[in-house]
C-alpha cells in the first residue's frame, strides 16, 4: 500500500511538472473565474441523486476533552483549557458537565452502532496518558481506557482514526515552556506520538498528528479566544512550531512503523471558504486568494506544496513570518499521506476575528475542495471534520442541522463525481454534545443529545443522527422513484394554456382615425406636428376589435404560442364601477368581448376569472371596498349579480369559466384577526357558490359551460420527517391552506373537520379565540358540489415545521412555520423547484376528492433572464414531467396544464414568457415544443394533434386576421398606385396623341397650299 502511495505522489508530482511546462493554470484563483454562461440549472450544480464510491469511510468525530469528562479522575492531568476555563470563562466547576465518555464508554459504542459508521475519529487526551506531558511513566488507567476503545471499535469493524493532538496541551508543559511558543515542545510531542504509535498503532491505520493548527496559533497565541488565552503571542512563531513538530512525526512514522503497520499519517487542517463580491473584478478575486492562503496555505503549502509558505503570506508579513532553511523546507514538503480538512463553525465564526478581506463568506464545501485539488495537485483526501451547530436549548429536533449536513454531504459527492476529486471518507461532526471551546455549553453539535445535568447521560438520537443514518445505509443518495422521465404523451384533447392575471381594459379604439372625420398633414414645416387641412371630411367608421392597440399586442403574442387555451381575469371594478347593475360600463365591457371573440379568431379557447384578487389590491369597486369588502353581505349578492352580467354578455363565447382565483390568500389582507379571516371566507365560498348556481340554473343548457374557482394549492412536506409533529403540521398546512375551501366545495358541504378540532383545542389551551363560522342547511346545499372541476395554482412545495404560536389570527391557529431547503434549485423569490410537489398533490386531490377532472390552472417560476430563461424552462419540463406521471401512472384526471404567465410585470418577479415590452424569451419555443409532442414522448414527432389535413388549407388566415387592417391598408396603397399610374399613362398618351397631330398638320400645309397655287395659276 505505502509502495502504490509513492507511486500516486510521483505521478502527481509529474502531473504538476507537466502542468507547469504547458503553462496550465493550477492556481486556486480559477475557482472564483465563474463561467457567466454557466446555465442556473446546469445539471452539475443541482443535487446529486447517486451513491458513495464502495468503501467510503462513513465516521463521525469526537475530541476527548470535548466528552471525556472525568477530568481528574484516575490519574489524569490538567490541560490548558482547565485553565483557561477557570481563569478566562469563568465557569468554576461546570466545565466537567460534559458527555462524561470516559466512564460511558459504552453508551458511546451504542451510538455508534445505532449510526453503522465505518470508522470513528477521536483524540487521545495527552494529560490522561502522561498528567506532566513529558513522556515518563505511563497513566495506566487511561491506556486501558484508549486500548479497550479501540478493541471494541475492530471487534465492531470500525477503522479507528486517531488525533494525537486536539488542543489539550498538558498545562505542566505551558507553564514549564510557555506552550507551542518554545521549539522545545516539537521533542517533546514527538515522544508522545512515538510512544501512541507504539502502543497503538496495531489497531491504527489512520493517524492524524495535529488538529486544525491554525485555530491552535490563532485562537490560542493571537484573538486569546482559546487556550491558553494569550493574545498577540509570537502567533506565527507558534504555527511554525507546529510545522515542524508534525513533519518530524510523520518522517519517525515513515521510517520505523510503516513498514509494519502499513498506516498512513497526516495534519488536519480547517479553512473556510470566500466569495467575491464581483466575479469579474481582479482585485476581489485576489483578495479572495489572499484570504484562503492566510489560513489554509499557512500550513497547507508548505506540506502539501512546495515546503514553504505561500508567497501572498511572505509578502504581507515580510518581518513576522519566520523562515524555514532549505534543509526544512526538503524535510516539512510531502509530509502527509493524504489530505485532511476540517469545515465547520470553528472556521467561521467570530467572523470578526477571520481574514474575511471584505469579501463574502460561503459554506460551498466542493468549492474549496477544488480550491485544493488545484493548489495541491489533486490530493487524496479525507474530510476529517464537518457539521453545523444548534443553540443549547434545542434538544433531539435539530432541523436545521439535517439540511446544513444534507447540503454539505452532497457537495462532497458532486466533487467526487464530477470534478473526480478523490475523497475517500467523511467525519460527521460530533458524536456527542460536549464542550463546544469558547462557547462552552452555550451551543450543541452532537448527533446525540446528552443531558449534561442527569446522572445517566443517556445518549438520545437527534434527527440528524436519524438522517445521517439513513445516509450511510443507502451509501448516499440513491435515485428517487420519482426521479426518472416518462416518455409519454398527454391525450389530443389535453388543454394546453397559458395565463394572464388582470387585463386592464382600454374605453376607446387606440387611434383616432376611426371617429375623426378631419384629414391631417404631419410635418409639413418640418416641426413634426399634424396640421388639418381645412375644408376636407373624412367617411369614418366604427372601430373594429383590433383597432385596440393592447389586444394586437396580445394576440401577436399568442400567436407565436401553440397554446389551445388563455386564461385571463375581468377586472370588476372597471365593468361595475360601483358595484351596482346600473353602473355597467359598456365600452369595458365591449372591449372585453373583443378579447374573447379575437382569441377565438386564432383558435384559442378562452378561460375566463371573474375575481383576481392580490395582495396589493382586493380588486372590488370601490363602494363596496368602503362597505366593508368581503366582511360585508351585500358583497357577495353584488358578486353574484356581477357573476350574471358576464355570463350573460361573454357566455355565449366562453366555455370554462373562473370565479375567484385563489380566494385562499385573502388572508393576507383580511388579517385583523383570525375572525374577519374565516367570515370572509365564509362569504367568498357562498359568493362563489351563489354564481356556480345561477350559471347552472340559467345558462348551462345552451351555453354548455363549465364553473369552478382556482385554489393556490402548494404542497407541504415535512421539513423533519422524523419528527411527528413536523408530520402533522404538514398535514395540518393542506387542511388550513387548501381543504378550507375545497372541503366545503367538493366534499361535506362544511369546512375540515380538523380545522375545527384543531381550533377547539387551541381555544381549550387558551391559546387563540378563533372560530369558524357555521353553514346553515341551506348554506351547505348551496355550496356542497358547487363546482365542475378542481382548478389549482401550484408553484412549489412548502418544508413545514410545528411552532405553536399564540394569537388569534389564521397564520397563528395553524402552528406552522416554513424552512427553506437550500439543497433544491430556488428562483431568485426563493421559490423551491420541487417537481415531485406538483405529483402529489395531484394524488392527495383524487385521493380527498375522488377522481375529478383537474385544471392547474397557473404554475410557473420567476426567472431573471430577459431572454435565456433556462430556469423557466427547467422548471416547465419538471413539472409537466409530474404532471404526465400523475396521468398516466396514478391515472390522475388531469384535463390541462396553463403555465404562469404571459407577460413580466414591469417591475420584478420576472414570471412571463414575455418581457414587458413583448419580447419573447426562449421558454417560449420550449414550451411550444412540449405543446406540439404533447408532452414527451419516446421519440418526439412535431404536431401530433394536428386536426385532418382538409382544415390545413387555411393555414394564413389566423395570420390574415391578425394582420387585417394592415393588409387592407396595403390593398389601398397598392390600389393609389395602381390608379396613379393609370392617371399618369393616360396623359402621356394623350399627349403623345396631340404632338402627333401638330406634327402632321406643319408637314401638310405646304402641300396644300402649292395646290391652291396651281389652280389659281390655272
Amino acid at each position: 500500500m505505502f509502495v502504490q502511495r509513492r507511486k500516486g505522489m510521483a505521478a502527481l508530482w509529474a502531473l504538476s511538472f507537466v502542468q507547469l511546462v504547458l503553462g496550465l493554470d493550477t492556481d486556486g484563483r480559477a475557482m472564483w473565474k465563474k463561467d457567466p454562461s454557466l446555465s442556473p440549472v446546469n445539471e452539475t450544480q443541482l443535487f446529486l441523486y447517486d451513491t458513495f464510491p464502495p468503501k467510503f469511510l462513513w465516521g463521525v468525530g469526537t475530541s476527548a476533552f470535548q466528552v471525556e469528562g472525568s477530568q481528574q479522575k484516575d490519574g489524569k492531568g490538567l490541560s490548558i483549557w482547565e485553565h483557561f476555563i477557570h481563569s478566562t470563562l469563568r465557569m468554576g466547576s461546570r466545565f466537567d458537565d460534559s458527555s462524561d465518555s470516559y466512564t460511558l464508554l459504552e453508551k458511546d459504542l451504542t451510538a455508534l452502532d445505532f449510526l453503522g459508521v465505518s470508522s470513528y475519529h477521536f483524540s487521545i487526551s495527552w494529560p490522561r496518558l502522561f498528567p506532566t506531558g513529558m513522556v515518563t511513566a505511563v497513566n495506566e488507567k487511561g491506556l486501558h481506557h484508549y486500548n479497550r476503545l479501540l478493541n471494541a471499535l475492530v471487534q465492531r469493524r470500525i477503522e479507528p482514526v486517531v488525533t494525537l493532538y486536539h488542543w489539550d496541551l498538558p498545562l505542566a508543559l505551558q507553564e514549564k515552556y510557555g506552550g507551542w511558543k518554545n521549539e522545545s515542545l516539537i521533542g517533546i510531542f514527538h515522544d508522545f506520538a512515538k510512544f501512541c504509535f507504539q502502543a497503538f498503532g496495531d489497531r491504527v491505520k489512520h493517524w492524524i498528528t495535529i488538529h486544525n493548527p491554525y485555530l491552535v496559533a490563532w485562537h490560542g497565541y493571537g484573538t486569546g479566544i482559546h487556550a491558553p488565552g494569550e493574545k498577540r503571542a509570537a502567533v506565527y512563531t507558534v504555527g511554525h512550531n507546529l510545522i515542524k513538530a508534525h513533519a518530524r512525526i510523520w518522517h519517525h512514522y515513515d521510517q520505523h512503523f510503516r513498514p509494519q503497520q502499513k498506516g498512513f499519517v497526516s495534519i488536519t487542517l480547517g479553512s473556510h471558504w470566500i466569495e467575491p463580491n464581483h466575479s469579474k473584478d481582479a482585485s476581489d478575486i485576489t483578495k479572495c486568494q489572499q484570504s484562503m492562503q492566510s489560513v489554509l496555505g499557512w500550513f497547507a503549502n508548505p506540506i502539501h506544496g512546495d515546503g514553504d509558505y505561500p508567497e501572498e503570506l511572505k509578502s504581507e508579513l515580510v518581518n513576522i513570518l519566520p523562515n524555514f532553511t532549505e534543509a526544512e523546507k526538503t524535510q516539512i514538503k510531502g509530509t502527509a499521506d493524504f489530505f485532511a480538512f476540517s469545515f465547520g463553525p470553528n472556521n467561521f465564526i467570530p467572523r470578526s476575528l477571520l481574514p474575511k478581506m471584505g469579501q463574502n463568506f460561503s459554506l460551498n464545501l466542493r468549492e474549496v475542495l477544488n480550491w485544493i485539488k488545484l493548489e495541491y495537485h489533486n490530493p487524496r483526501i479525507f474530510i476529517a471534520e464537518n457539521g453545523w451547530f444548534t443553540k443549547s436549548d434545542v434538544k433531539t429536533e435539530d432541523t436545521t442541522v439535517i439540511y446544513i449536513l444534507k447540503g454539505f454531504i452532497n457537495k462532497v459527492l458532486q466533487a467526487i463525481k464530477y470534478d473526480n476529486i478523490d475523497v475517500f471518507g467523511y467525519t460527521a461532526w460530533s458524536l456527542l454534545d460536549g464542550f463546544e471551546w469558547q462557547n462552552a455549553y452555550s451551543t450543541r453539535r452532537g448527533l446525540f443529545y446528552i443531558d449534561f445535568n442527569s446522572k445517566e447521560k443517556e445518549r438520545i438520537p437527534k434527527s440528524s443522527a436519524f438522517y445521517y443514518k439513513q445516509i450511510i445505509r443507502e451509501n448516499g443518495f440513491p435515485v428517487k422513484e420519482s426521479t426518472p422521465a416518462l416518455p409519454s404523451q398527454f391525450p389530443c384533447d389535453f388543454f394546453w394554456g397559458m395565463t394572464e392575471s388582470v387585463i386592464k381594459a382600454e374605453s376607446v379604439a387606440s387611434s383616432p382615425q376611426f371617429h375623426d372625420p378631419n384629414l391631417y398633414l404631419w410635418n409639413v414645416t418640418g416641426d413634426g406636428l399634424f396640421r388639418q387641412v381645412k375644408g376636407v371630411r373624412l367617411k369614418t367608421r366604427p372601430a373594429q376589435c383590433t383597432d385596440f392597440v393592447s389586444i394586437k399586442k396580445q394576440l401577436e403574442l399568442l400567436s407565436k404560442m401553440k397554446i389551445t387555451h388563455y386564461r385571463f381575469a375581468l377586472n370588476w371594478s372597471l365593468l361595475l364601477p360601483s358595484g351596482e347593475l346600473s353602473s355597467i360600463n359598456k365600452q369595458v365591457l365591449r372591449y372585453y368581448r373583443c378579447v374573447v371573440s379575437e382569441t377565438i379568431k386564432v383558435q384559442i379557447s378562452p378561460m375566463v376569472t371573474l375575481y383576481y384578487p392580490t395582495h396589493r389590491s382586493l380588486g372590488l369597486p370601490e363602494p363596496l371596498l368602503l362597505n366593508g369588502g368581503w366582511l360585508n353581505q351585500s358583497t357577495v349578492q353584488a358578486f353574484r349579480n356581477y357573476a350574471e352580467v358576464c355570463f350573460q354578455k361573454l357566455g355565449d363565447l366562453v366555455k370554462l369559466w373562473i370565479t375567484i382565483n385563489e380566494p385562499n390568500r385573502l388572508s393576507d389582507i383580511y388579517n385583523n384577526s383570525s375572525n374577519d379571516t374565516y367570515q370572509a371566507a365564509h362569504n367568498l365560498l357562498i359568493a362563489h357558490a351563489l354564481a356556480w348556481h345561477v350559471y347552472d340554473q340559467e345558462y348551462r343548457s345552451f351555453q354548455r359551460g363549465q364553473v369552478s374557482l382556482s385554489l393556490h394549492s402548494d404542497w407541504a412536506e415535512p421539513a423533519n420527517p422524523f419528527v411527528d409533529t413536523h408530520r402533522r403540521a404538514a398535514e395540518r398546512f393542506l387542511q388550513f391552506e387548501i381543504a378550507w375551501f375545497s372541503d366545503p366545495i367538493f366534499k361535506t358541504g362544511d369546512y375540515p373537520a380538523a380545522m375545527r378540532e384543531y381550533l377547539a383545542s387551541k381555544n381549550s389551551q387558551g391559546l387563540s379565540r378563533s372560530a369558524l363560522p357555521h353553514f346553515t342547511s341551506e348554506e351547505r346545499k348551496l355550496v356542497k358540489g358547487a363546482a365542475d372541476f378542481y382548478a389549482l395554482n401550484h408553484f412549489t412545495t412548502r418544508f413545514v415545521i410545528h411552532e405553536v404560536k399564540n394569537g388569534s389570527r389564521y397564520e397563528f391557529d395553524r402552528d406552522v412555520a416554513f424552512l427553506q431547503d437550500l439543497t433544491y434549485l430556488n428562483s431568485p423569490s426563493r421559490s423551491a423547484v420541487v417537481p415531485e410537489g406538483l405529483r402529489k398533490i395531484l394524488n392527495w386531490i383524487k385521493k380527498r376528492y375522488g377522481n375529478i377532472d383537474i385544471y392547474v390552472t397557473a404554475s410557473g417560476i420567476d426567472d431573471h433572464s430577459l431572454s435565456n430563461d433556462e430556469l423557466r424552462k427547467y422548471y416547465i419540463e419538471k413539472y409537466i414531467q409530474e404532471a404526465l406521471k400523475a396521468f398516466h401512472s396514478d391515472q390522475v384526471k388531469i384535463r390541462g396544464y396553463f403555465a404562469f404567465k404571459l407577460t413580466d410585470e414591469r417591475a420584478k418577479p420576472r414570471f412571463g414568457f414575455f418581457t414587458s415590452d413583448a419580447k419573447a424569451k426562449l421558454a417560449v419555443q420550449f414550451y411550444n415544443h412540449v405543446i406540439s409532442n404533447s408532452g414527451f414522448p419516446l421519440e418526439p414527432l412535431e404536431n401530433t394533434c394536428n386536426p385532418p389535413t382538409e382544415k390545413e388549407s387555411c393555414a394564413l388566415c389566423p395570420f390574415l386576421m391578425l394582420k387585417t387592417p394592415l393588409i387592407f391598408f396595403g390593398c389601398c396603397l397598392f390600389s393609389m398606385f395602381i390608379l396613379l399610374m393609370g392617371i399618369i399613362l393616360f396623359h402621356k398618351r394623350k399627349r403623345r396623341k396631340s404632338y402627333r397631330s401638330k406634327n402632321f398638320q406643319s408637314i401638310c400645309l405646304p402641300i396644300k397650299t402649292r395646290q391652291k397655287n396651281i389652280l389659281n395659276q390655272i
